[in-house]
Parts: structure tokens; C-alpha cells; sequence
């Protein structure tokens, strides 16, 4: 009998210490939040900073975007095809594929693709930097780390999200018309006027552009927060850039669901 109750006090009291620790974590890395947004606006007075970071997070993803969201928009067309025939409804093709574009798979790929491309760089760069004892050395010279790296990379990274994710949706759509219409052969002009009569642009395309952008908040923020509290070692930069992708991925999942609810209830 004591056996079993030192068995039930051990576990209640792992429960709790992981519950103690994870409420301190996330009120560490919600403060961490509140003082890179009250140090943003330094990052705003050196526009070219931002711009370079841009560069930097958007453009290098750009080309695992337009190819992922051209195949995905194939795969759509297809599956739309193959979905929608059975029921002679084979010219919704155009609304199916925008509509699950626009409003699901445009942003939460976009953001899982983003993670494991920019997030990761992010992660590791930071990490090195810190490794290398660059961030401390920029202490030694009165210069805000936080201000001068961070903020820059992450207003970067929240105005690159919405606009990769609109490419991934403009390209996806692009698939599935060349899979639809040139392909199988639905008519041009019931694919457009399906997709224009049926695609709203402030419930469909604006929200979905507002889902990005929380995306970019919260994937960027994440790898920046991984990189710069990492310890300063090649091991434990390796695990931050790791843990980096494993949140961020489950951040996006779990905001994508709330969100959707939010915006799509009607």
C-alpha cells in the first residue's frame, strides 16, 4: 500500500512541476514578447535594416513557395476533379481550389514552410551570433542586441509571411487551373466566374491574409526566441533550431484551428 501511494505522490508531483515550469516558460517568453515589441519602434528608425532582413527571410524562401503552392494547386485541381464529378459539379472546380487556397492551405503551408526555411536560419543565426559572443559585445558597446538584431528580423519576418502566402495561394491557383482546365478539360469559363462569384475578398482573402499574419508573429517570434535564449554551445543551437521547428509547426496548428473558428463560424 505505501508503494502504490509513493507511486501516486511521484507522479503528482512530476504533473506539477511540469505544470509549474511550463507556466513559467510561457510567462518568460511572453515578457520576452512584450519588451521586443516596446523596442521595435528603434528598428523602425533604420528602415534598411528591415529591408535587408526582408531579403534575407522572404526572398530566399521565395522559391520553395512557388513550387510547393504550384504542385499543391495540381494536387487540388485533381482531387477537386476527382471529388466533385461524381455529383456533376465538376465546374465548382474554380471555387474549391481557391476557397482551400485562400483560406486554409495558402497560410498554414506557407507558415510550415517558413518555419522550416526562415525559422530555422533565424534560429541558428542567432544562436551562432550568440555563441560567438557577438551579442555580448554589443552590450559592451551600450547597443540594445535586442533592438539592433531581433526587431529588425522580426517585423521582417511578419511583413514577409502575408506576402509569401499570397503567392503561394496566386500560384496554387495557377496549378489548379493547369490541371483542371488544360489538363482535364473543365471549362475556362466556368472555372473564373465560379471563383469570382463564390470568393470573397474580405471573409475568404482577407482573413486568410489576417492568418498569415499572425503565422509571421508567431514563427518568427518563436525562432527568434529559441536562437537568442539557446545556450552557447553548437549543441544546444543545434536543439534550439530543432525545437524552433517542433513549436512553431504546432503554434501555427493550434492558432490555425482557433482562428478558423473565429472567422469561418457562419
Amino acid at each position: 500500500m505505501t508503494a502504490v501511494i509513493n507511486i501516486v505522490l511521484n507522479v503528482l508531483e512530476a504533473v506539477g512541476r511540469f505544470v509549474r515550469e511550463s507556466i513559467e516558460h510561457i510567462g518568460f517568453a511572453t515578457r520576452s514578447f512584450l519588451t521586443l515589441l516596446r523596442l521595435s519602434p528603434g528598428a523602425f528608425a533604420r528602415p534598411a535594416l528591415i529591408s535587408e532582413q526582408i531579403h534575407f527571410i522572404g526572398n530566399y524562401s521565395l522559391v520553395i513557395i512557388i513550387v510547393s503552392g504550384l504542385f499543391v494547386g495540381m494536387v487540388l485541381g485533381l482531387q477537386g476533379y476527382i471529388t466533385l464529378t461524381p455529383y456533376g459539379a465538376e465546374q465548382k472546380l474554380g471555387q474549391v481550389v481557391a476557397l482551400s487556397l485562400v483560406r486554409e492551405l495558402g497560410p498554414v503551408v506557407t507558415a510550415l514552410l517558413f518555419a522550416g526555411r526562415a525559422g530555422t536560419s533565424l534560429t541558428a543565426q542567432i544562436g551562432l551570433m550568440k555563441a560567438g559572443e557577438q551579442l555580448s559585445a554589443m552590450e559592451m558597446m551600450a547597443i540594445n542586441p535586442i533592438q539592433r538584431v531581433l526587431a529588425p528580423r522580426f517585423w521582417a519576418g511578419v511583413i514577409a509571411m502575408p506576402v509569401l502566402a499570397t503567392i503561394f495561394s496566386a500560384v496554387g491557383v495557377m496549378g489548379g487551373y493547369l490541371v483542371g482546365v488544360q489538363l482535364i478539360g473543365v471549362d475556362e469559363g466556368a472555372f473564373w466566374s465560379q471563383m469570382q462569384a463564390n470568393v470573397d475578398v474580405q471573409s475568404d482573402i482577407l482573413n486568410g491574409v489576417l492568418k498569415s499574419f499572425i503565422f509571421g508573429i508567431a514563427v518568427t517570434f518563436t525562432a527568434l526566441f529559441q536562437g537568442y535564449h539557446a545556450q552557447p554551445t553548437p549543441e544546444d543551437v543545434s536543439r534550439a533550431t530543432t525545437r524552433t521547428v517542433v513549436i512553431a509547426s504546432l503554434m501555427v496548428w493550434g492558432l490555425d484551428f482557433v482562428l478558423t473558428a473565429l472567422m469561418f463560424n457562419n
